[in-house]
């Protein structure tokens, strides 16, 4: 039974340090601006969710286009998903007897799930509009490193979500180390 435990343990681990990872990734992502690059009048300019940047000087975009809406609300629901997540997954990990109705295992992946498909859907959301925009307004443009950091948080909740199926699977159907 301790080899299942071990087991189980070593799947909350890794999905406790892939979920801190991806949530710090999700903070920085959300909060810089350069999800693109672009060259207009022979200068380079970026933009993130929040503010535009030419050079010299950053300012607050003003208007309420719904695709940056929409991104940053869904953004934000997987920083919320993510940190409730490695909330009750910890609590999972110190085996806390609080809210004990509930399987915190279980519960903890499936907020990692929710987390990744809220930051997959950001990420569809504002590459969609972004190609079929600025592909065709700006001949040179691209994507930078905070899009990017927003796409390696999706993979990092996802694998967080299945480590922690794969420990609650453990934890519900231990094997029978007599049944060989």
């Amino acid at each position: 039974m301790s080899g299942v435990l071990g087991r189980m343990y070593s799947f909350m681990g890794g999905g406790l340090f892939c979920a801190g990872v991806g949530n710090i990734l999700l903070i920085i992502s959300t909060a810089t601006d350069y999800w693109m690059q672009y060259r207009q009048s022979n200068n380079y300019m970026h933009q993130g969710l929040w503010r535009y940047c030419m050079p010299g000087k950053c300012m607050t975009h003003t208007d309420s286009i719904a695709y940056w809406d929409a991104t940053r609300a869904f953004m934000i629901l997987s920083l919320l998903a993510c940190f409730l997540g490695i909330v009750i997954g910890v609590m999972a990990f110190i085996r806390s007897s609080s809210f004990s109705g509930f399987d915190k295992t279980f519960a903890a992946g499936i907020l990692f799930f929710i987390s990744c498909f809220f930051v997959l859907l950001a990420m569809a959301v504002y590459t969609g509009v972004t190609v079929n925009y600025y592909g065709k307004r700006y001949g040179n443009w691209r994507f930078s490193w905070s899009y990017i950091m927003g796409w390696v948080a999706v993979v990092l909740t996802f694998f967080s979500g299945i480590f922690y199926m794969c420990a609650y699977r453990m934890h519900e159907c231990p094997r029978n180390s007599n049944s060989r």
